[in-house]
């Protein structure tokens, strides 16, 4: 499993994620930004991740973490 694929897996099953994945074999970190995101909890947030990653968490992945953001939470990281 490399970055590149869980990136898009997240990618392609949050709309309008921007996504960041570092790591390599098995273990990764993750930011995943979304407007998506709005209105949810941060449990609601992860869930959707651990859904747009479906099977790939059952093996290929041992190890991921990541953060959450709306966009707006996000720019407010930034500054």
């Amino acid at each position: 499993m490399q970055a590149d694929e869980l990136r898009r897996r997240i990618e392609d099953g949050i709309p309008d994620a921007t996504v960041e994945v570092q790591g390599d074999g098995d273990h990764f970190e993750a930011t995943v930004v979304s407007p998506a995101f709005e209105g949810k909890s941060m449990v609601q947030q992860h869930q959707m991740v651990y859904a747009a990653l479906g099977e790939l968490m059952q093996g290929a992945v041992h190890a991921l973490s990541f953060r959450t953001f709306t966009p707006e939470q996000w720019s407010r990281q930034l500054r």
